[in-house]
């Protein structure tokens, strides 16, 4: 999720043109989640940009509508961020995740958990080499 709208920065400049206003820039905001794999927070910085057209009549999920008098950014700025964000987010690229038995922080070192059985459903594919 984007955190907090005070840190939000964006630059555009404006066009126009006969199908309407064209809009673009760059917007940049911080960001926080939680890691995929062991729930740990994790923040970031997402950068980017974007180019857009605001028309009188229009297409959805094309072109943003064009106010008689102004042009709301704040739609356009949402999903240029929300489409930027990463759809998983890591702590790090080698997150050992959490035990699915106990729940400890594997990262932390092992939890002494003995190792989960296999599902016999999927031991089919151990005889399965592939390459």
């Amino acid at each position: 999720m984007v955190d907090g709208g005070d840190d939000v920065e964006v630059s555009a400049g404006l066009e126009a043109i006969p199908e309407g206003i064209v809009a673009d820039g760059r917007v940049s905001a911080p960001w926080r989640a939680e890691c995929r794999r062991c729930l740990t927070e994790v923040r970031g910085w997402v950068d980017v940009e974007f180019r857009e057209l605001f028309e009188a009549t229009p297409k959805d999920g094309e072109t943003y509508p064009l106010g008689r008098e102004d042009i709301d950014l704040d739609p356009l700025i949402r999903e240029a961020l929300l489409l930027a964000l990463p759809l998983a987010p890591l702590c790090e690229v080698a997150c050992q995740g959490i035990c699915p038995t106990c729940g400890a922080d594997l990262n932390e070192g092992p939890c002494g958990c003995a190792p989960a059985s296999r599902d016999p459903r999927w031991a089919a594919l151990d005889d399965l080499h592939l390459g």
